[in-house]
């Protein structure tokens, strides 16, 4: 059979095991091991030996510590009141910008999403605080909500990003590139979140109060107070990678440390929280860290039956030119976000999707960050969209509801996709900077 009808097949049974309920990790490795046998004809033992030296090779990767690492500190500090420190130290900084306090979403996801690498979790953290004190000043509800699950999917692109960790050790790049590459498109985003609402507050005053508020000295000392811990994790974090002081890895033992450290200052740091933090980023680690193991079994499968390959020239062969090409990704990342999240759609894309994109000449750091925006949008397309559940647990309101108000953000990013497609030094810029062309 030819590679595309190789290609088709695998498609039907990713269809039938995730159709039928199987959990993401035991799926691809279902599907990998079907495609070697049913269509390589390839012998059991054979299989088995791939099995055991891939699982052993992608398991045993020092970059894979960070990921634990980074869910471990994002899940303490929702545990603590240093995210909700961080709403009543930007509340005074913000209250005076056309759309006042809506801001605060916008801005305490950013900072948030510099410590958790987690979008659910910076919508739960960020949200839970915000979304009831909007309502009670009067914002608009729709407006409010709506930027929550838009500003929410910072957390897959500003870093630390678990998903750009996955990408990296998938793609086999610099998970520090990919860090630096994710930093200006994710304030770029920021910028045009809080654009879209100052634009709409003053056409339409009524979605927000009028602010008359004078800030003294001391509040604003206060405010800085507030927001010292994040700032100082932020830094630790993000500084220790850019200047080659500590990897990744280290780099979120450092940032972890500093949570604790700071907790306990605050005579936060109780055995209950470091006992349910550490479960649920135990819970959460153990299901990335298994789908990236199954992601390289399929990876591995594909190359067997030369799918990446014969797509990439077939792809090639319609002429399609970059732009083409990056336009029928996009709409494929934006379907696939209909029915996956984000880390399943890159660790069952990417094998197929990478070949295609090397043979185009595309940069694979930069596209590593097109494919987190394009991959943001699943976060907010129902039926699952997982901001949309996250904010749905909180607030009550209808996925429905959410998924309107959160059309004006979703289009946001499509236009943050197609900036850093007509101008991709707006990704490279920064690693090509800190660490050389």
């Amino acid at each position: 059979m030819e590679a595309t009808t190789h290609a088709f097949v695998v498609l039907l049974f990713i269809v039938f095991f995730l159709g039928v309920g199987v959990w993401i990790f035991a799926g691809l490795v279902l599907v990998s091991f079907c495609s070697l046998y049913f269509i390589a004809d390839m012998p059991v033992m054979k299989i088995g030996y791939i099995v055991k030296g891939i699982f052993w090779q992608s398991s045993s990767s020092w970059e894979l510590a960070c990921i634990p690492l980074f869910l471990w500190m994002g899940e303490f500090i929702l545990k603590t009141d240093i995210s909700e420190r961080l709403f009543n130290g930007l509340r005074p900084l913000l209250a005076w910008i056309p759309g006042g306090l809506i801001h605060t979403n916008v801005m305490g996801c950013t900072l948030f999403a510099a410590i958790s690498g987690s979008s659910a979790a910076t919508v739960a953290t960020v949200g839970k605080i915000t979304v009831g004190k909007l309502a009670e000043d009067g914002y608009d509800d729709r407006l409010s909500i709506g930027s929550i699950a838009g500003a929410g999917t910072l957390g897959l692109l500003i870093p630390p990003s678990i998903i750009m960790i996955v990408y990296g050790l998938l793609a086999e790049v610099s998970i520090a590139r990919l860090f630096a590459a994710g930093l200006v498109p994710g304030l770029m985003v920021a910028l045009l979140y809080s654009l879209y609402i100052a634009i709409s507050c003053i056409a339409r005053p009524e979605l927000g109060p009028k602010q008359k508020i004078k800030i003294s000295a001391s509040e604003y000392r206060r405010s800085f107070i507030n927001l010292f811990p994040v700032l100082l994790m932020i830094t630790i974090v993000l500084g220790g990678i850019y200047s080659g002081v500590a990897t990744p890895s280290e780099a979120a033992a450092l940032g972890l440390a500093a949570a604790f450290v700071i907790a306990a200052v605050q005579r936060q740091l109780t055995w209950q929280i470091f006992r349910d933090s550490l479960m649920a980023s135990l819970r959460t680690s153990c299901m990335v860290i298994s789908i990236v193991v199954a992601a390289s079994f399929m990876s591995t499968a594909m190359a067997y039956l030369y799918v990446p390959q014969e797509l990439a020239k077939a792809i090639a062969g319609l002429g399609l030119g970059t732009l083409g090409l990056l336009l029928v990704l996009f709409v494929f990342y934006a379907v696939l976000g209909c029915f996956l999240e984000g880390i399943s759609i890159v660790v069952m894309s990417l094998p197929i999707v990478l070949p295609m994109v090397v043979a185009a000449g595309l940069d694979v750091i930069w596209f590593g960050v097109f494919v987190v925006i394009t991959v943001e949008l699943a976060q907010v397309t129902p039926p699952v969209g997982i901001n949309l559940f996250v904010l749905q647990g909180f607030t009550g309101r209808s996925i429905g509801t959410i998924a309107v108000a959160a059309i004006p953000f979703f289009l946001l990013l499509c236009v943050a996709a197609v900036l850093i497609s007509i101008w991709p030094q707006i990704v490279l810029w920064l690693p090509n900077l800190l660490y050389g062309a």
